[in-house]
């Protein structure tokens, strides 16, 4: 299982940062899953209002992303899933958006939560979404990783 060794998290308190969430458009259900435990988390940790951004697809991811964080916000979840077919594209794409949102991360010294599905099947994807019968929630987790991030950041430069 991905999840085995992930650490604990504890509640955060995260009012007051601005947050953009970037999705994709692919795969309704898995979008759906991660967008919701993205929500729930911001939620939790006490951040009220955040922008949530619609993108084509995954590929698309880092190029908003660092608009967004050109823009000023605190942190950016970037969400999207990529299923291997039969053709190179799956490596490309997922390279591209894992390359490129580093890329926005470092230029822009903006955490960026990494909630980036890459698996083989559709089943893979439905069971890291965080719905029901899923075993893990990587909207949540990807959110939780933006906002620590972001709070670390913030401290550090006070």
């Amino acid at each position: 299982m991905s999840g085995h060794g992930a650490p604990a998290t504890t509640p955060l308190e995260a009012a007051g940062l601005r947050v953009a969430v970037v999705a994709s458009s692919w795969h309704d259900e898995v979008m759906d899953g991660l967008i919701a435990g993205a929500e729930r988390t911001l939620r939790a940790s006490g951040v009220e209002d955040h922008l949530l951004v619609r993108v084509p697809g995954s590929f698309e991811l880092p190029v908003v992303a660092g608009e967004l964080a050109a823009q000023g916000y605190d942190a950016v979840v970037a969400l999207g899933v990529v299923i291997r077919g039969g053709t190179p594209h799956f490596d490309f794409v997922c390279t591209a958006a894992t390359d490129g949102l580093n890329r926005v991360a470092l230029d822009h010294r903006v955490p960026i939560g990494f909630g980036l599905l890459t698996c083989d099947t559709e089943a893979q994807a439905l069971d890291r979404a965080g719905i029901e019968g899923s075993r893990e929630d990587k909207g949540a987790e990807a959110t939780y990783a933006a906002l620590a991030t972001a709070l670390l950041l913030r401290s550090l430069r006070d």
